[in-house]
């Protein structure tokens, strides 16, 4: 094989995004430090608890909803629209998938399929309705994505505390699925195929970001709006077809959810973990590129699961976890200040490009 370039090393070593995790790195290094903590120990925990044999199997549970919500933000964001609205079109995704799989007359497997397109024409429908706000009404897509999301996660929690709610249970959650209504796992792991269904997105979001005119509208959009609207791209159609496939995507990972272990819906079960904002975190990382959103979303769902083993190993809260995400995301929207001293100008970007 041949020896990578020096050039090219050092201009990947050198980019935002290196930099970024680095530096993140770096810092939380120094808070360790400052709490008494080994870093070596402390880091060593996290990727122990996460890709060892007892963890694996969890990262890779919560690398399917952390990257199927990051690609799900990352595709319009791709154009520069940012869809804050993940919360509410996953949740509702999740209950509709629940509401289909409990009343469907369909055999399980037919179920399944089912409740999977309910949940993903639920996220696509409601995110539609926040583009058709900022396209009717004026409303910026921010402002009407993340509004909209809070009567969705309420009306969710309202059917599974109430309507739905298994009885007898003090749980707010829904009554378990039928018998056979579920995603197959992989052996006795709770990996089960929405991984699979995941990844699959993930591919045809690289065939579509790097093979298709359609791509190359979106990637266009994102970088020069104006150019693209003078070139005939319609962004008020572009802006309403993106965040409709990016509500479906975020729907999807909800349903996944629900025909996952424990087969019901339960109130806070997909909003607390912060999936939606790991993702969001991911895609900003990875520029919206895919590849680079799928390895950011590994990236952070090891630091979601490794944290816990991390707080276990060094009595260090796993919250240091966040703080390093933040940090990356801090010194990656920082690369504008500081571009060409830091990252050695143009010619060094294209490279590592």
């Amino acid at each position: 094989m041949n020896p990578i370039p020096r050039d090219r090393l050092t201009a990947v070593l050198r980019s935002p995004v290196a930099f970024s995790v680095l530096a993140g790195v770096l810092i939380g290094a120094l808070f360790l430090l400052g709490t008494g903590a080994d870093p070596l120990t402390a880091y060593g925990a996290v990727l122990t608890g996460s890709l060892g044999a007892d963890g694996i199997g969890s990262t890779l549970t919560t690398g399917t909803s952390v990257l199927g919500m990051a690609l799900a933000l990352a595709i319009p964001l791709r154009a520069g629209l940012i869809n804050l609205g993940g919360d509410g079109q996953l949740v509702l995704g999740g209950i509709t998938a629940a509401v289909t799989g409990l009343y469907s007359p369909l055999p399980a497997p037919l179920t399944v399929v089912l409740a999977l397109l309910a949940g993903m024409g639920a996220g696509a429908a409601y995110a539609a309705l926040a583009a058709l706000c900022e396209n009717r009404l004026g409303v910026p897509l921010l402002v009407s994505s993340l509004l909209l999301s809070y009567p969705a996660v309420s009306l969710a929690s309202y059917l599974a505390r109430y309507p739905l709610k298994e009885p007898g249970s003090s749980l707010p959650q829904t009554r378990r699925l039928p018998e056979g209504v579920a995603l197959p796992a992989f052996g006795g792991s709770t990996v089960t195929a929405g991984l699979v269904l995941v990844v699959l997105v993930g591919v045809a979001y690289w065939f579509t970001d790097r093979r298709t005119a359609l791509g190359y509208e979106i990637r266009m959009t994102g970088l020069n709006p104006r150019f693209t609207a003078y070139a005939g791209v319609e962004r008020a159609g572009l802006t309403l077809r993106l965040l409709a496939v990016s509500g479906a995507l975020a729907g999807l990972v909800g349903a996944i959810g629900v025909l996952s272990f424990p087969y019901r819906f339960l109130d806070g079960s997909l909003t607390a973990p912060g999936y939606t904002w790991t993702g969001l975190t991911a895609a900003l990382l990875a520029a919206a590129a895919p590849l680079g959103t799928l390895l950011a979303s590994f990236f952070f769902a090891v630091l979601q699961v490794g944290g816990l083993s991390m707080e276990r190993t060094t009595e260090v809260p796993r919250e240091l976890t966040q703080v390093l995400q933040a940090v990356v995301i801090v010194f990656l929207a920082a690369r504008s200040r500081f571009p060409r001293r830091w990252f050695g100008g143009r010619d060094r970007r294209k490279a590592a490009a």
